[in-house]
């Protein structure tokens, strides 16, 4: 059985962005038949070493408190360097960028129209021609055309969302649009647990077939004296309303989450969550053979089959 906040976070959504993923995946239709799937990225020899690591990058508070864009930059770590969109300019502005590491991967799930913000700069244009882009068929195609045209390699999924409902499943019906006309054995799907980190997470293993994935900037939590304003409002600047923070609501909805790996407090609101349970379900049940390092030094992602230790130490011990 789900539970009420997976429930919940499912139906707001579905109800809220269908109609985006309906018409953005109209709109790259033509493209998708036309460009790469992600799959082409499995057959890639480089990526098939038993012994081969990524580096999963998101945008969470830690990545700037614990320094660790300088650390990646300044070390001789050899395996996927994986960016989740909204972390790539940063990351290219830190050092972080492919001419450092040639196995370098940026990922996009969302399909608002404010993601081109992610790839509308000039350093994305200076280095796009080295970088491979997986892509979800219903991103923005606005924020794809920016890109594309900075000279990323597009490879195109599915991101999973409605595929439990069978044949009548927006999932199952663009599946039989894409294999009509060039990607016959279908593009590879993916889980997103809602969020392009989870996402990136499953790149990774699913499609780059590295054995150890290490997390870094993937809280999915807010730091315990983080401002009320910021929690309540997700990191958006919105006014929000007064509310009782001693009341048995608002610590359901909102529960102090102790992390005993790294010794921190973390807030989660509700859309955290749902990531973080879901990104830890996902992980107890991955294949044997995938190892998971939280390396955030902080957030709430630890538990069953989840190994945390700092940065410093995973990039003495995984260089390849």
């Amino acid at each position: 059985m789900k539970d009420e906040i997976e429930q919940i976070m499912e139906k707001v959504h579905y109800a809220k962005l269908f109609d985006n993923w309906v018409q953005n995946f109209a709109l790259n239709l033509n493209n998708i038949w036309n460009e790469s799937s992600a799959r082409e990225l499995s057959l890639n020899q480089n990526n098939l070493n038993e012994n081969s690591s990524a580096i999963v990058i998101g945008k969470g508070p830690s990545l700037k408190k614990e320094n660790h864009l300088k650390l990646l930059a300044e070390s001789d770590f050899k395996g996927s360097v994986i960016c989740c969109d909204g972390i790539l300019i940063d990351c290219l502005k830190a050092g972080v960028t492919p001419e450092k590491f040639p196995k370098f991967f940026v990922v996009s799930i969302e399909a608002r129209s404010d993601l081109k913000k992610y790839y509308d700069h000039e350093l994305v244009r200076k280095h796009g021609k080295n970088i491979s882009g997986l892509f979800s068929t219903v991103s923005d195609p606005t924020a794809i055309d920016f890109a594309r045209k900075s000279g990323i390699k597009i490879h195109w999924f599915h991101a999973l969302f409605d595929y439990s409902e069978g044949k009548k499943s927006f999932n199952n019906i663009s599946a039989l649009m894409t294999r009509c006309k060039k990607h016959t054995n279908g593009l590879p799907g993916l889980q997103t647990g809602g969020n392009v980190g989870t996402t990136s997470w499953f790149v990774a293993w699913q499609i780059l077939k590295c054995k150890t994935v290490a997390l870094i900037g993937i809280n999915h939590g807010w730091n315990i004296d983080d401002p009320s304003e910021l929690i309540l409002s997700h990191g958006h600047e919105f006014p929000v309303p007064e509310i009782d923070e001693s009341s048995s609501s608002f610590r359901r909805l909102f529960p102090q989450i102790y992390n005993p790996e790294f010794d921190c407090t973390c807030i989660l609101d509700p859309i955290f969550q749902y990531y973080s349970k879901a990104l830890k379900e996902f992980i107890k049940r991955s294949p044997e053979w995938v190892n998971t390092i939280n390396a955030t030094e902080g957030g709430t992602i630890f538990g069953d089959r989840i190994l945390c230790t700092k940065f410093s130490k995973f990039l003495k011990n995984y260089m390849i």
